[in-house]
């Protein structure tokens, strides 16, 4: 789904005004203060603070997370970028994930390509198609794996003889997430997880929003830091 067909569908998360992003397009930038939610914004706040000097998602039995929820960078569309962050997470299977090139609904769910976070297996550092309409797995290509997908939907996976692992419970994690024209590569603390070229007709995001998942489910925290982007 094209970010194009939804545009109405993000002024939720959009603030008049916002400032754009400085630096030279060479120059990595950061794009959260360590200490607020300036340039920040969620469908639903509640479930978000700042915490250890990190954008922290929080579920818990009395505050109960029952469909995802997103932090959303307000700097605008993204196209090529690369994107450097840490991360750690506990409960609900350590799962949530980087969202990027999306379009955000009404209702606060995302639409698109999904840096995942899973605490093992294909899924961590594999890219998602968040809430698909194309044939096939929403996981585009895994853990370990270099993907094409040609123009008909066809998946092509070879290995690249390697998977990422995250770190003990507790530890902060390394991501890097490079998109550039329809190619993207995920880095999870050092290690390239997957490698996509996406060509999919009518299914494959040149631009879009970039955003923070809370997953629904069991109860959970996780947080992210050090947040850094390059626009290429």
């Amino acid at each position: 789904m094209k970010p194009s067909t939804l545009l109405a569908a993000i002024t939720f998360c959009l603030i008049p005004g916002s400032a754009p992003l400085k630096g030279q397009a060479a120059d990595f930038v950061k794009i959260f203060d360590g200490a607020t939610l300036d340039g920040w914004n969620a469908h639903d706040p509640s479930f978000w603070s700042i915490r250890d000097g990190a954008i922290t998602g929080q579920s818990t039995p009395e505050h109960p997370c029952k469909s995802n929820q997103f932090m959303v960078w307000q700097g605008g569309e993204l196209a090529d970028f690369e994107l450097k962050l840490k991360f750690r997470i506990v409960g609900n299977g350590q799962n949530s994930g980087v969202q990027f090139r999306s379009v955000f609904r009404p209702d606060g769910l995302a639409v698109g390509y999904q840096a995942d976070i899973y605490q093992s297996g294909g899924y961590l550092g594999g890219v998602c198609d968040e809430i698909h309409s194309r044939k096939g797995p929403e996981l585009l290509s895994a853990n370990g794996k270099k993907t094409v997908i040609d123009a008909t939907g066809k998946r092509t996976a070879t290995d690249l003889g390697q998977t990422a692992k995250m770190k003990p419970p507790g530890e902060w994690n390394e991501y890097r997430i490079l998109a550039q024209g329809h190619r993207i590569v995920l880095e999870i603390n050092g290690v390239k997880s997957t490698d996509l070229t996406d060509m999919e007709e009518e299914h494959f995001d040149l631009s879009g929003f970039l955003g923070l998942q809370l997953r629904a489910g069991e109860p959970m925290t996780v947080q992210f830091k050090d947040i850094e982007l390059k626009k290429l």
